[in-house]
């Protein structure tokens, strides 16, 4: 005899009404985007039935296969709930109580997460001035020092990030030097890979190239930036760099329930060429906007365009005027520099759309 409790599944309802109109697109952040309707597709076919919690479930499983295809054999990921949560994860993994990061000034870990690495991970941020947004050994040597200081937090490991803040991207031989240099002083890497596809579509290389084929000891990677709905990994590259790391996932609160939703997103986007063609399209949004920028007089480009960002100054009150057509922010108010993302989703004509409003804002100043 049925059930008279029993939840029957039935015809998909829902009394949610559309908020927002879907057709505007700013150049605020590429966390804006919505969901790429691939990685909706993958969780429609994960949902129903039950799967075991926790990460025991089929699609995590198979996630692991999935990365052996970009990382090796011995890439382990551990999917977790944001970018933030992977850093603060990946660097207890590297370090001990008494452990220091060598950064760059710049990187997200010291200016974007709120102190998080510092409060939760109880680790010390040593952080260098980079002008284009990337460490090289000799700035890390000016951090790299006073392993027997007790007075002084022991330089542990070196954090890059690739894509960069200022949407710089390392060479492969760039980063094949940090970790030499880092590995011969005794300290261990970390990537931050939060734009990681950006940065191998700007490359044309495979990811494993700057990273597990170079040495790199932990990745942090990102999937919300480039069309999945949340979720991001901590992939350990190198398993004799770290120990613990399902203990620590789960004390940094980063230890999903139903994970098998965050692992098929990454199936979604990493089986096939997904995540690259997201990424090659981001790009080249942003070289379109970059060239439509440069025709335009009084704007100055602050730095190489390689990824999906353009950084601009402009003055401050066209910026005002522009941000009362398109979503964007400042980077350094003081100095009148901004940022402009693309996404998966940007269209030629919502590039064209800007230039002209650039132009227009411009003309009128």
């Amino acid at each position: 005899m049925a059930d008279p409790q029993a939840v029957t599944p039935g015809p998909a309802r829902t009394d949610a009404r559309r908020r927002h109109d879907p057709t505007v697109r700013g150049f605020a952040s590429d966390n804006y985007a919505g969901v790429h309707p691939e990685i909706l597709a993958a969780l429609a076919l994960a949902n129903g039935g039950h799967q075991v919690a926790y990460g025991e479930d089929v699609y995590t499983e198979h996630l692991q296969r999935v990365m052996h295809s970009h990382f090796g054999p011995t890439a382990e990921a551990f999917p977790v709930f944001n970018g933030t949560g992977a850093n603060v994860t990946a660097l207890q993994a590297l370090t001990d109580r008494w452990g220091a990061v060598i950064c760059a000034e710049s990187a997200h870990i010291n200016v974007d997460e709120g102190g998080a690495p510092e409060r939760m991970a109880g680790l010390k941020l040593l952080t260098v001035p980079t002008p284009d947004g990337k460490l090289t050994p000799e700035l890390i040597d000016r951090q790299a020092f006073g392993w027997d200081d007790e007075h002084r937090a022991m330089p542990q490991a070196v954090s890059i990030t690739q894509n960069t803040e200022v949407g710089t991207v390392y060479t492969v031989d760039e980063i094949r030097a940090i970790v030499e240099h880092a590995h011969g002083l005794g300290m261990k890497v970390h990537l931050d890979g939060a734009r990681i596809a950006n940065a191998a579509a700007s490359l044309d290389v495979p990811m494993r190239a700057f990273t597990n084929a170079v040495g790199v000891d932990v990745l942090s990677f990102g999937g919300t930036k480039n069309g999945m709905l949340a979720g991001e990994c901590v992939v350990v590259l190198n398993p004799d760099a770290v120990s613990h790391m399902k203990h620590l996932r789960k004390m940094s609160m980063q230890l999903a329930s139903k994970m098998r939703f965050v692992s098929v997103q990454f199936e979604a986007l990493l089986a096939k060429d997904l995540w690259l063609r997201n990424a090659r399209h981001s790009n080249a949004m942003a070289q379109r906007l970059a060239e439509g920028v440069r025709a335009v007089d009084g704007v100055e480009i602050l730095h190489p365009v390689q990824a999906n960002a353009v950084f601009a100054r402009l003055p401050h009150h066209v910026t005002r005027r522009l941000q009362e057509r398109f979503r964007f922010y400042f980077w350094n108010e003081a100095a009148g520099d901004v940022r402009w993302m693309c996404s998966f989703d940007t269209t030629e004509d919502d590039v064209d759309a800007f230039v002209l409003a650039l132009k227009e804002e411009m003309a009128h100043a």
